[in-house]
């Protein structure tokens, strides 16, 4: 028997694919079916095009056999078989593969598709097996030929015994070694569970020899062993079927024996496209959001199959960031893959698709927003602030498109109202999108300086998430009309009150004695009832400042704040008799009013101690 010598690039080639190219030793069974379905594949398409050749459907087939006391896992498909030529061009020569020649210009025209593109997938046996012999005969032919290698010193290629058409792969597993437990995969349950990840929907049969147990006929509890020739792959992937054959019910349980969550979605996408880039993809918005959503190691991503094969588990490029919280798939027979079929070799397709795949989905959530509100409400208030951080992610590139999808507690209507909403309601002489910015609704409906805004008769939109304000300063408008903060120093509503000289030098004097706190101090034309308030000047607001002071391990800017006070409240009253006559109780009375705008915003106060004690000289 005569070995014969891979070639030198080859021969590297293969220790790289037993060594570094999969992340996974598991995908050597993902490759192996692969290939055995690329074969069926072309004895089918050989018996459309050749009458001689019958095709019944309980003829084409993947089978399994492991024995664990030879510690050889068999696979074994019905398919178009190799010749001797066939077997030295595709495993002779690593990087030749028969299927991508295929795919040329005797590629099938009615839909058949071929799963393998790159030969090298096969050599991925070698990282379980020390050796692999593959036994093959051509469709047609009445000889079998044997292909045998240990890895890279060579190969034998001889005639053998014959078997029946089609192709017989052998892997003799590697021994055991410390944490490498080669030994598991001829356990059932550990090929069940790889066909079930990456080979369920291989429209062929993936069937397998297993033993199992009965009660033996005429006796009570003893027992006998008996072989079974089990199915175990689904074959037909529902994303495949029709929208019509398909019921609510079929994708709820889908998406349950899939795990992507354990409630019912509350909304499936299903969608096939044909294109530059034919695919299909079904897709689900979950009802509940994932325990580590907003955890640093989440991962967001849709699996990704080609011709029904799993090659990602989560593609996180056909998701963009604000829809992270989307499930589900996507399948095409387009996609150019790389060496191990488990990163893609161009990334133009995926754009193609997960642009289509975001318009969707943004589609289906408008339509859910028009026709199903009650719904859209639910998926807002766990996933809305995700498509607020999209707002404000990539400065800004996606804000025009998710406008549209925000939502925020209104004033007037006491719910969550869209921008367009509000714009509708506004009133004719309004020239503002209004909001306030804090930690709950509650707290909000008591701000001081939403007065003014209010009396006038003018909605307000309530912003207790801490993105809010980023995203909205990043949207700066909507249907041209800008958003303004009730705190902002120009409300664009009343001018300021008219100051008399006394005012003027009231107010220097609070601003020198809080020096370096405050920008200045003044009367105000927004409040009514309440004594003092903080506005604010420049592109960060008080919110912003308290949203960035949680970011650990760095100082975090503060935002330029004016006191204003109320000149007709009866603490200005106090403050105008202790200006000149009493220099100690008007410094108390600054410092108490200083406080307790800081209290209303939820600040931390900057000495408690020195505050306890001016309230209670001051009483």
């Amino acid at each position: 028997m005569t070995k014969k010598v891979f070639q030198a690039e080859s021969k590297r080639l293969l220790d790289l694919m037993i060594n570094s190219i999969y992340t996974h030793k598991e995908i050597f069974l993902r490759e192996l079916i692969s290939n055995a379905s690329d074969a069926l594949d072309r004895r089918y398409y050989l018996s459309l095009s050749d009458e001689s050749v019958s095709f019944d459907r309980d003829d084409f087939f993947i089978r399994i056999d492991a024995d664990k006391d030879a510690r050889t896992l068999t696979i074994t498909d019905t398919g178009i078989g190799m010749s001797k030529e066939e077997l030295e061009q595709n495993l002779g020569t690593i990087a030749h593969s028969g299927s991508f020649n295929f795919k040329g210009e005797n590629a099938p025209k009615d839909g058949v598709e071929i799963i393998g593109q790159f030969g090298v997938g096969f050599y991925s046996a070698f990282m379980v097996a020390e050796s692999v012999t593959v036994k093959s005969r051509a469709f047609g032919s009445e000889i079998s030929f044997e292909w045998q290698s240990s890895g890279p010193d060579g190969y034998t290629l001889e005639p053998c015994d014959n078997i029946d058409p089609g192709t017989q792969i052998i892997l003799k597993l590697k021994p055991d070694d410390g944490d490498e437990k080669y030994e598991e995969f001829l356990e059932e349950y550990r090929i069940r569970g790889i066909i079930k990840k990456y080979s369920d929907f291989i429209k062929y049969p993936i069937k397998m020899c297993v033993q199992r147990n009965r009660v033996k006929e005429g006796s009570d509890n003893e027992h006998e062993e008996y072989i079974s020739l089990e199915t175990l792959n689904s074959m037909v992937p529902i994303w495949r079927k029709n929208k019509s054959e398909l019921s609510q019910e079929d994708y709820d349980r889908f998406y349950q024996d899939k795990r992507y969550g354990y409630e019912k979605p509350l909304k499936t996408i299903h969608m096939n496209i044909d294109g530059a880039v034919s695919y299909t993809a079904l897709l689900y918005i979950p009802a509940a959001q994932p325990f580590d959503f907003y955890a640093r190691e989440y991962e967001k991503g849709l699996e990704l199959y080609t011709s029904g094969v799993l090659i990602m588990q989560k593609c996180a490029d056909l998701l963009p960031d604000h829809f992270a919280f989307v499930q589900g798939l996507v399948d095409s027979a387009d996609l150019s893959l790389n060496i191990s079929r488990e990163l893609l070799q161009h990334d133009r397709q995926l754009k193609i698709m997960a642009k289509r795949i975001a318009e969707k989905i943004k589609s289906e959530l408008l339509s859910m927003l028009n026709n199903d509100r009650d719904s859209y409400i639910k998926f807002f208030e766990i996933f809305g602030r995700q498509l607020k951080y999209g707002v404000y992610a990539d400065w800004g590139v996606n804000k025009d498109a998710l406008q549209d999808l925000l939502m925020f507690k209104s004033s007037s209507e006491k719910k969550l109202v869209t921008l367009d909403e509000y714009v509708s309601r506004m009133k004719e002489d309004q020239k503002y999108i209004y909001y306030a910015a804090g930690q709950s609704v509650e707290a909000l409906e008591k701000l001081p300086q939403a007065e003014a805004v209010a009396d006038d008769g003018i909605e307000i939109l309530y912003f207790t998430d801490d993105v809010d304000e980023f995203a909205i300063r990043i949207l700066q408008k909507y249907k041209d009309f800008e958003f303004k903060s009730v705190a902002d120093a120009d409300i664009g509503i009343d001018a300021a009150k008219d100051e008399t000289d006394a005012d003027k030098e009231l107010f220097e004097a609070v601003a020198k004695e809080l020096a370096g706190k405050i920008k200045e101090a003044r009367a105000s034309a927004r409040l009514k009832t309440h004594p003092v308030c903080f506005a604010s000047e420049g592109s960060l607001s008080i919110g912003m400042e308290k949203t960035l002071n949680l970011i650990p391990g760095q100082e975090a800017p503060k935002a330029e704040k004016i006191l204003e006070i109320n000149r007709d409240h009866s603490v200005f009253s106090a403050l105008q008799a202790s200006h000149k006559a009493d220099a100690e109780r008007f410094a108390r009375l600054a410092r108490v009013l200083y406080c307790q705008a800081l209290l209303i915003e939820g600040l931390p106060l900057e000495d408690a101690t020195e505050y306890a004690n001016d309230v209670c000289n001051l009483i």
